[in-house]
Protein backbone atom coordinates (compact mmCIF):
# COMPACT_ATOMS: atom_id res chain seq x y z
CA UNK A 1 0.00 0.00 0.00
CA UNK A 2 2.72 2.26 0.77
CA UNK A 3 6.06 2.59 -0.73
CA UNK A 4 7.74 2.69 2.46
CA UNK A 5 6.88 1.37 6.06
CA UNK A 6 8.89 4.68 7.58
CA UNK A 7 10.12 7.89 6.03
CA UNK A 8 12.65 9.68 8.21
CA UNK A 9 13.19 13.60 7.42
CA UNK A 10 16.76 14.25 8.67
CA UNK A 11 19.61 12.15 9.15
CA UNK A 12 20.78 13.67 12.71
CA UNK A 13 21.23 11.56 15.92
CA UNK A 14 17.52 10.81 15.87
CA UNK A 15 16.56 10.45 12.42
CA UNK A 16 19.63 7.52 11.79
CA UNK A 17 18.82 5.82 15.36
CA UNK A 18 15.01 5.26 14.12
CA UNK A 19 16.04 4.52 10.82
CA UNK A 20 18.83 1.66 11.63
CA UNK A 21 16.12 0.27 14.14
CA UNK A 22 13.18 0.17 11.50
CA UNK A 23 15.68 -1.79 9.00
CA UNK A 24 16.72 -4.19 11.84
CA UNK A 25 13.33 -5.03 12.29
CA UNK A 26 12.52 -5.88 8.18
CA UNK A 27 11.37 -2.78 7.64
CA UNK A 28 11.51 -0.71 4.66
CA UNK A 29 13.01 3.06 5.47
CA UNK A 30 13.92 6.35 3.31
CA UNK A 31 15.82 8.50 5.26
CA UNK A 32 15.35 12.26 3.79
CA UNK A 33 18.38 14.51 4.18
CA UNK A 34 18.61 18.10 2.55
CA UNK A 35 22.40 18.55 3.72
CA UNK A 36 25.06 17.68 0.93
CA UNK A 37 26.23 14.76 3.12
CA UNK A 38 23.70 12.33 5.55
CA UNK A 39 24.50 13.12 9.49
CA UNK A 40 22.80 16.13 9.89
CA UNK A 41 23.45 19.22 12.63
CA UNK A 42 24.98 16.78 15.00
CA UNK A 43 27.18 16.07 12.37
CA UNK A 44 27.95 19.03 10.12
CA UNK A 45 27.36 22.17 12.57
CA UNK A 46 26.45 21.36 16.18
CA UNK A 47 27.86 18.45 18.48
CA UNK A 48 30.70 17.02 16.78
CA UNK A 49 32.37 20.59 15.09
CA UNK A 50 32.39 22.21 18.23
CA UNK A 51 33.70 19.16 20.15
CA UNK A 52 36.12 18.56 17.70
CA UNK A 53 37.20 22.39 17.99
CA UNK A 54 37.30 21.86 21.47
CA UNK A 55 39.80 19.04 21.98
CA UNK A 56 42.06 20.57 19.16
CA UNK A 57 42.44 24.21 20.65
CA UNK A 58 43.45 21.85 24.48
CA UNK A 59 45.66 20.14 22.30
CA UNK A 60 47.64 22.99 20.20
CA UNK A 61 47.22 25.59 23.08
CA UNK A 62 48.96 22.95 25.72
CA UNK A 63 46.04 23.52 28.07
CA UNK A 64 46.44 20.63 29.99
CA UNK A 65 49.50 21.42 31.00
CA UNK A 66 49.49 24.68 32.24
CA UNK A 67 49.07 23.04 35.69
CA UNK A 68 52.56 22.28 35.26
CA UNK A 69 54.60 24.83 33.27
CA UNK A 70 52.46 27.72 33.47
CA UNK A 71 49.50 29.92 31.88
CA UNK A 72 52.33 31.01 28.70
CA UNK A 73 53.08 27.25 28.14
CA UNK A 74 52.03 26.20 24.09
CA UNK A 75 52.49 23.40 22.35
CA UNK A 76 52.52 25.42 19.28
CA UNK A 77 52.95 28.89 19.91
CA UNK A 78 50.96 30.35 16.62
CA UNK A 79 47.67 28.68 16.37
CA UNK A 80 45.50 29.77 13.36
CA UNK A 81 41.97 29.05 12.07
CA UNK A 82 43.38 26.68 9.48
CA UNK A 83 45.05 24.71 12.47
CA UNK A 84 41.58 24.04 13.93
CA UNK A 85 39.86 23.22 10.29
CA UNK A 86 42.03 20.86 8.93
CA UNK A 87 41.47 18.75 12.18
CA UNK A 88 37.44 19.64 12.02
CA UNK A 89 37.61 18.13 8.69
CA UNK A 90 38.75 15.01 8.83
CA UNK A 91 36.70 14.09 12.14
CA UNK A 92 33.39 15.05 9.91
CA UNK A 93 34.79 12.96 6.93
CA UNK A 94 35.05 9.76 9.02
CA UNK A 95 31.63 10.56 10.59
CA UNK A 96 30.04 10.73 7.34
CA UNK A 97 31.36 7.45 6.36
CA UNK A 98 31.12 5.55 9.49
CA UNK A 99 27.39 6.84 9.07
CA UNK A 100 27.06 5.93 5.71
CA UNK A 101 28.36 2.29 5.88
CA UNK A 102 26.19 1.78 8.65
CA UNK A 103 23.56 2.95 6.62
CA UNK A 104 24.13 0.60 3.56
CA UNK A 105 24.91 -2.55 6.06
CA UNK A 106 21.57 -2.34 7.53
CA UNK A 107 19.96 -1.56 3.73
CA UNK A 108 18.56 1.94 4.85
CA UNK A 109 18.08 3.90 1.83
CA UNK A 110 18.61 7.46 1.27
CA UNK A 111 17.44 10.49 -0.74
CA UNK A 112 19.56 13.63 -1.06
CA UNK A 113 16.44 16.50 -1.05
CA UNK A 114 14.40 19.01 0.54
CA UNK A 115 11.08 17.19 2.32
CA UNK A 116 7.65 18.65 2.59
CA UNK A 117 4.67 17.10 3.36
CA UNK A 118 1.56 17.21 1.02
CA UNK A 119 -0.81 15.10 2.54
CA UNK A 120 -0.70 13.20 6.13
CA UNK A 121 1.41 9.96 3.88
CA UNK A 122 2.96 11.37 1.31
CA UNK A 123 6.55 13.51 1.34
CA UNK A 124 7.66 15.69 -1.44
CA UNK A 125 11.53 15.25 -1.95
CA UNK A 126 12.95 18.28 -4.23
CA UNK A 127 16.93 17.16 -4.84
CA UNK A 128 19.19 20.45 -5.66
CA UNK A 129 18.43 20.61 -9.17
CA UNK A 130 15.14 21.19 -8.46
CA UNK A 131 13.35 17.99 -10.19
CA UNK A 132 10.55 16.63 -7.48
CA UNK A 133 8.95 13.37 -6.41
CA UNK A 134 6.50 11.96 -3.81
CA UNK A 135 6.93 8.91 -1.83
CA UNK A 136 4.34 7.60 0.33
CA UNK A 137 5.02 5.78 4.04
CA UNK A 138 3.28 4.42 6.72
CA UNK A 139 4.56 6.34 9.38
CA UNK A 140 6.79 9.51 9.10
CA UNK A 141 9.24 10.52 11.71
CA UNK A 142 10.40 13.93 11.67
CA UNK A 143 13.85 14.64 13.17
CA UNK A 144 14.42 17.89 10.64
CA UNK A 145 16.40 19.41 13.85
CA UNK A 146 17.06 23.26 14.47
CA UNK A 147 18.95 25.83 13.73
CA UNK A 148 19.95 28.97 15.14
CA UNK A 149 17.17 31.80 16.17
CA UNK A 150 18.87 35.02 14.09
CA UNK A 151 16.31 38.65 14.92
CA UNK A 152 16.27 40.69 12.57
CA UNK A 153 18.08 43.90 14.52
CA UNK A 154 20.99 41.47 14.52
CA UNK A 155 23.78 43.00 11.99
CA UNK A 156 25.09 39.22 10.54
CA UNK A 157 27.28 39.32 8.26
CA UNK A 158 28.93 36.27 8.19
CA UNK A 159 32.33 37.83 9.34
CA UNK A 160 32.51 39.34 12.28
CA UNK A 161 28.92 38.80 13.22
CA UNK A 162 28.41 35.47 13.24
CA UNK A 163 25.36 32.71 14.17
CA UNK A 164 26.66 29.22 16.15
CA UNK A 165 26.62 27.63 12.70
CA UNK A 166 29.08 29.84 10.92
CA UNK A 167 31.78 30.14 13.82
CA UNK A 168 32.64 26.68 12.80
CA UNK A 169 34.00 28.26 9.22
CA UNK A 170 36.51 30.68 10.41
CA UNK A 171 39.18 32.14 8.29
CA UNK A 172 40.79 33.99 10.84
CA UNK A 173 40.83 33.84 14.97
CA UNK A 174 39.64 37.13 16.75
CA UNK A 175 41.47 38.74 18.54
CA UNK A 176 38.55 39.39 20.90
CA UNK A 177 34.99 38.08 21.11
CA UNK A 178 31.87 38.72 22.70
CA UNK A 179 29.06 36.05 22.94
CA UNK A 180 25.85 36.30 23.53
CA UNK A 181 23.62 34.32 25.29
CA UNK A 182 24.83 32.19 28.22
CA UNK A 183 23.04 29.14 27.01
CA UNK A 184 25.14 25.49 26.29
CA UNK A 185 26.54 26.45 23.23
CA UNK A 186 27.53 29.76 24.08
CA UNK A 187 29.09 28.77 27.18
CA UNK A 188 30.78 26.03 25.62
CA UNK A 189 32.47 28.51 22.51
CA UNK A 190 33.34 31.35 25.31
CA UNK A 191 35.13 28.97 26.90
CA UNK A 192 36.73 27.77 24.14
CA UNK A 193 37.79 30.83 22.69
CA UNK A 194 39.20 31.63 25.95
CA UNK A 195 41.64 28.51 26.15
CA UNK A 196 43.00 30.27 23.44
CA UNK A 197 43.37 33.04 25.07
CA UNK A 198 41.46 35.00 23.52
CA UNK A 199 39.60 38.11 25.49
CA UNK A 200 36.08 37.09 25.75
CA UNK A 201 32.87 39.02 27.02
CA UNK A 202 29.72 36.93 28.14
CA UNK A 203 26.83 38.45 28.03
CA UNK A 204 23.32 37.01 29.04
CA UNK A 205 20.16 39.26 29.87
CA UNK A 206 19.00 36.63 32.66
CA UNK A 207 20.93 37.12 36.03
CA UNK A 208 21.85 33.74 35.93
CA UNK A 209 22.70 31.10 33.37
CA UNK A 210 22.38 27.34 33.11
CA UNK A 211 19.69 26.94 35.60
CA UNK A 212 19.68 23.22 35.23
CA UNK A 213 23.14 22.71 37.15
CA UNK A 214 23.47 22.85 40.31
CA UNK A 215 23.90 26.36 42.00
CA UNK A 216 27.06 25.24 44.06
CA UNK A 217 28.66 23.96 40.28
CA UNK A 218 27.87 27.07 38.73
CA UNK A 219 29.44 29.36 41.63
CA UNK A 220 32.27 27.47 40.66
CA UNK A 221 32.79 28.48 37.33
CA UNK A 222 31.95 31.52 37.23
CA UNK A 223 34.78 31.98 39.86
CA UNK A 224 37.22 29.88 37.31
CA UNK A 225 35.87 31.63 34.49
CA UNK A 226 36.95 35.26 35.82
CA UNK A 227 40.21 33.84 37.16
CA UNK A 228 40.99 33.50 33.15
CA UNK A 229 39.85 37.11 32.65
CA UNK A 230 36.48 35.91 30.95
CA UNK A 231 34.16 39.42 31.52
CA UNK A 232 30.55 38.19 32.47
CA UNK A 233 27.88 40.95 31.71
CA UNK A 234 24.75 38.96 33.31
CA UNK A 235 21.27 40.63 33.60
CA UNK A 236 21.90 42.99 31.04
CA UNK A 237 19.97 42.95 27.86
CA UNK A 238 20.86 43.93 24.34
CA UNK A 239 19.96 47.09 23.39
CA UNK A 240 21.31 47.45 19.99
CA UNK A 241 24.90 46.14 18.09
CA UNK A 242 26.49 47.96 15.77
CA UNK A 243 30.10 48.24 13.41
CA UNK A 244 32.24 51.35 14.23
CA UNK A 245 34.48 53.01 11.96
CA UNK A 246 37.36 51.34 13.57
CA UNK A 247 35.62 48.30 12.40
CA UNK A 248 34.72 47.23 15.58
CA UNK A 249 31.46 45.21 16.51
CA UNK A 250 30.43 47.26 19.67
CA UNK A 251 27.50 45.88 21.76
CA UNK A 252 25.50 48.26 23.29
CA UNK A 253 23.84 47.08 26.78
CA UNK A 254 20.23 48.35 28.92
CA UNK A 255 22.72 49.27 32.10
CA UNK A 256 24.55 51.62 30.13
CA UNK A 257 27.71 49.47 29.27
CA UNK A 258 29.26 48.96 26.14
CA UNK A 259 31.38 46.08 24.82
CA UNK A 260 34.13 46.65 22.04
CA UNK A 261 35.39 43.14 19.99
CA UNK A 262 36.43 42.21 16.78
CA UNK A 263 34.10 39.81 16.53
CA UNK A 264 30.41 38.70 17.80
CA UNK A 265 28.80 35.01 18.29
CA UNK A 266 24.93 35.55 18.84
CA UNK A 267 23.83 32.41 20.58
CA UNK A 268 20.87 32.94 22.56
CA UNK A 269 18.76 30.14 21.23
CA UNK A 270 17.94 28.00 18.36
CA UNK A 271 14.43 27.47 16.17
CA UNK A 272 13.22 23.78 15.05
CA UNK A 273 14.05 23.91 11.16
CA UNK A 274 10.28 22.67 10.27
CA UNK A 275 9.15 26.15 8.39
CA UNK A 276 9.31 24.44 5.33
CA UNK A 277 8.03 21.30 5.81
CA UNK A 278 4.41 22.24 5.08
CA UNK A 279 3.13 20.57 8.45
CA UNK A 280 0.26 21.79 7.91
CA UNK A 281 -0.78 19.59 4.63
CA UNK A 282 -0.74 16.75 7.21
CA UNK A 283 -2.47 18.86 10.29
CA UNK A 284 0.67 19.45 12.67
CA UNK A 285 1.07 23.01 14.49
CA UNK A 286 4.17 24.23 15.81
CA UNK A 287 5.14 26.74 18.79
CA UNK A 288 6.69 30.23 18.43
CA UNK A 289 10.07 28.78 17.60
CA UNK A 290 9.47 26.04 15.50
CA UNK A 291 9.03 23.15 17.79
CA UNK A 292 6.34 20.43 17.36
CA UNK A 293 4.82 18.75 20.80
CA UNK A 294 4.73 14.89 21.16
CA UNK A 295 3.52 12.82 23.66
CA UNK A 296 6.25 12.16 25.84
CA UNK A 297 5.82 8.61 25.96
CA UNK A 298 5.13 7.79 22.36
CA UNK A 299 6.37 10.88 20.36
CA UNK A 300 3.65 10.62 18.39
CA UNK A 301 2.33 14.11 17.59
CA UNK A 302 -0.98 15.63 17.18
CA UNK A 303 -1.50 12.54 13.93
CA UNK A 304 -0.93 9.43 15.21
CA UNK A 305 1.22 8.20 12.41
CA UNK A 306 3.65 10.96 12.54
CA UNK A 307 6.03 10.96 15.19
CA UNK A 308 9.13 13.37 15.66
CA UNK A 309 12.03 13.21 17.90
CA UNK A 310 15.10 15.05 18.52
CA UNK A 311 16.05 18.96 19.11
CA UNK A 312 13.10 19.49 16.95
CA UNK A 313 11.02 18.45 20.25
CA UNK A 314 12.40 21.08 22.66
CA UNK A 315 14.12 20.15 25.63
CA UNK A 316 16.81 18.66 26.39
CA UNK A 317 17.90 18.82 23.13
CA UNK A 318 21.08 16.77 23.63
CA UNK A 319 22.11 14.26 21.08
CA UNK A 320 22.21 11.23 23.56
CA UNK A 321 18.79 11.47 24.19
CA UNK A 322 17.32 12.47 20.83
CA UNK A 323 19.40 9.02 19.82
CA UNK A 324 17.14 7.28 22.46
CA UNK A 325 13.61 9.20 21.56
CA UNK A 326 14.25 8.00 17.47
CA UNK A 327 14.90 4.30 18.47
CA UNK A 328 11.45 4.72 21.14
CA UNK A 329 9.76 6.38 18.40
CA UNK A 330 10.64 3.55 15.63
CA UNK A 331 9.61 1.10 17.81
CA UNK A 332 6.49 2.14 19.06
CA UNK A 333 5.39 2.84 15.63
CA UNK A 334 5.89 -0.57 14.57
CA UNK A 335 3.96 -2.52 17.35
CA UNK A 336 6.88 -2.73 19.74
CA UNK A 337 6.63 -1.73 23.83
CA UNK A 338 10.27 -0.90 24.57
CA UNK A 339 11.38 -0.81 27.70
CA UNK A 340 10.77 2.38 30.11
CA UNK A 341 13.78 4.39 29.84
CA UNK A 342 16.22 4.77 33.20
CA UNK A 343 14.74 7.45 35.53
CA UNK A 344 18.39 9.45 35.13
CA UNK A 345 20.31 10.19 32.00
CA UNK A 346 23.37 12.48 31.92
CA UNK A 347 24.05 16.23 31.06
CA UNK A 348 27.11 16.80 29.51
CA UNK A 349 28.47 20.43 28.62
CA UNK A 350 31.67 20.17 26.83
CA UNK A 351 33.07 23.61 27.83
CA UNK A 352 36.87 24.47 29.27
CA UNK A 353 36.12 22.92 31.68
CA UNK A 354 33.55 20.14 31.27
CA UNK A 355 30.18 20.10 33.51
CA UNK A 356 28.21 16.86 33.79
CA UNK A 357 25.19 15.89 36.12
CA UNK A 358 23.12 13.29 36.73
CA UNK A 359 20.01 13.36 39.28
CA UNK A 360 18.83 15.89 41.69
CA UNK A 361 20.28 19.36 42.30
CA UNK A 362 20.64 20.39 45.42
CA UNK A 363 17.52 22.82 45.08
CA UNK A 364 15.51 20.26 43.52
CA UNK A 365 16.05 17.85 46.81
CA UNK A 366 15.76 21.06 49.48
CA UNK A 367 12.47 21.88 47.12
CA UNK A 368 11.01 18.24 47.53
CA UNK A 369 11.97 18.23 51.20
CA UNK A 370 14.55 15.41 51.34
CA UNK A 371 16.86 15.40 54.34
CA UNK A 372 20.35 15.23 52.71
CA UNK A 373 23.77 15.47 53.44
CA UNK A 374 26.74 16.78 50.76
CA UNK A 375 29.70 15.07 49.90
CA UNK A 376 32.79 16.83 47.78
CA UNK A 377 36.27 16.06 46.35
CA UNK A 378 38.43 18.47 44.72
CA UNK A 379 40.37 16.75 41.53
CA UNK A 380 43.78 18.64 43.09
CA UNK A 381 43.03 16.01 46.09
CA UNK A 382 43.56 12.98 44.22
CA UNK A 383 47.04 11.21 43.21
CA UNK A 384 45.85 11.38 39.33
CA UNK A 385 44.90 14.46 39.47
CA UNK A 386 48.23 15.91 41.01
CA UNK A 387 49.90 13.73 38.30
CA UNK A 388 47.92 15.98 35.66
CA UNK A 389 48.61 18.88 37.40
CA UNK A 390 45.28 19.74 37.80
CA UNK A 391 44.48 22.94 40.35
CA UNK A 392 40.55 23.09 39.84
CA UNK A 393 37.85 20.39 39.93
CA UNK A 394 35.35 19.08 41.76
CA UNK A 395 32.72 16.25 42.12
CA UNK A 396 29.64 17.05 44.59
CA UNK A 397 27.34 13.99 45.45
CA UNK A 398 24.56 13.94 47.19
CA UNK A 399 22.59 11.59 49.56
CA UNK A 400 19.28 10.97 51.90
CA UNK A 401 20.47 10.74 54.98
CA UNK A 402 16.87 8.34 56.15
CA UNK A 403 17.44 6.37 53.04
CA UNK A 404 21.23 6.47 52.44
CA UNK A 405 20.60 6.59 48.58
CA UNK A 406 22.45 8.49 46.01
CA UNK A 407 20.10 11.37 44.82
CA UNK A 408 22.36 13.76 42.75
CA UNK A 409 25.85 13.33 41.33
CA UNK A 410 27.51 16.91 39.67
CA UNK A 411 31.35 17.25 38.73
CA UNK A 412 32.74 20.40 36.99
CA UNK A 413 36.54 20.08 35.75
CA UNK A 414 38.58 17.31 33.60
CA UNK A 415 36.66 14.15 32.61
CA UNK A 416 33.60 15.04 33.73
CA UNK A 417 31.22 14.03 30.82
CA UNK A 418 33.17 10.44 31.21
CA UNK A 419 32.89 10.24 34.80
CA UNK A 420 29.38 10.81 35.35
CA UNK A 421 28.71 7.42 34.15
CA UNK A 422 29.46 5.63 37.49
CA UNK A 423 27.27 7.61 39.27
CA UNK A 424 24.45 7.41 36.61
CA UNK A 425 24.78 3.88 37.28
CA UNK A 426 24.19 3.75 40.88
CA UNK A 427 21.41 6.45 40.50
CA UNK A 428 19.41 4.28 37.96
CA UNK A 429 20.19 1.00 40.33
CA UNK A 430 19.07 3.06 43.57
CA UNK A 431 22.28 2.63 44.95
CA UNK A 432 23.01 4.11 48.22
CA UNK A 433 26.33 5.70 49.87
CA UNK A 434 28.08 2.14 51.16
CA UNK A 435 29.06 1.59 47.30
CA UNK A 436 31.31 4.00 47.56
CA UNK A 437 32.44 3.92 50.77
CA UNK A 438 33.15 -0.09 50.55
CA UNK A 439 33.84 -0.07 46.77
CA UNK A 440 37.41 0.10 45.23
CA UNK A 441 38.68 2.45 42.42
CA UNK A 442 41.50 1.60 40.16
CA UNK A 443 44.43 3.96 41.80
CA UNK A 444 45.57 6.67 40.96
CA UNK A 445 42.58 8.22 38.56
CA UNK A 446 39.76 10.60 38.56
CA UNK A 447 37.15 8.19 39.62
CA UNK A 448 38.63 7.64 42.99
CA UNK A 449 36.90 10.94 43.52
CA UNK A 450 34.03 9.26 44.03
CA UNK A 451 35.12 7.42 47.27
CA UNK A 452 36.33 11.20 48.68
CA UNK A 453 32.78 12.31 48.10
CA UNK A 454 31.31 9.35 49.85
CA UNK A 455 33.49 9.48 52.67
CA UNK A 456 33.31 13.31 52.98
CA UNK A 457 29.54 12.70 52.84
CA UNK A 458 29.48 9.74 55.34
CA UNK A 459 31.74 11.61 57.89
CA UNK A 460 28.70 14.36 57.92
CA UNK A 461 25.74 11.70 58.32
CA UNK A 462 27.50 9.80 61.12
CA UNK A 463 28.35 12.54 63.39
Amino acid sequence: MYDYDMVVIGSGPSGRRAAVQCAKLGKAVLVVEKGRRVGGVSVHTGTIPSKTLRETVLNLSGWRERGFYGRSYRVKQDIAASDLMIRLQKTLDHEVEVLEHQFSRNLVRTANGEARLVSPHEVEITSGIGETKIVTAAFILIACGTRPFRPADVPFDGHSVLDSDEIIELTKLPRSLAVIGAGVIGVEYATIFSALDVPVTLIEPRPTFLDFIDKELIDEFMHELRDRNVALRLGSKVTSIEKNAQGSIVTHLSDGRHVGTEMLLFAAGRVGATDRLNLEAAGIAVDHRGRIKVDPVTLQTSVPHIYAAGDVIGFPSLASTSMEQGRVAACHALGMEPLAPPEFFPYGIYSVPEISTAGLTEEEVRTRGIPYEVGIARFRETSRGHIMGLNSGMMKMIFSTKTRRLLGVHILGEGATELIHIGQAVLNLKGTIDYFIQNTFNYPTLAEAYKIAGLDAWNRMTR
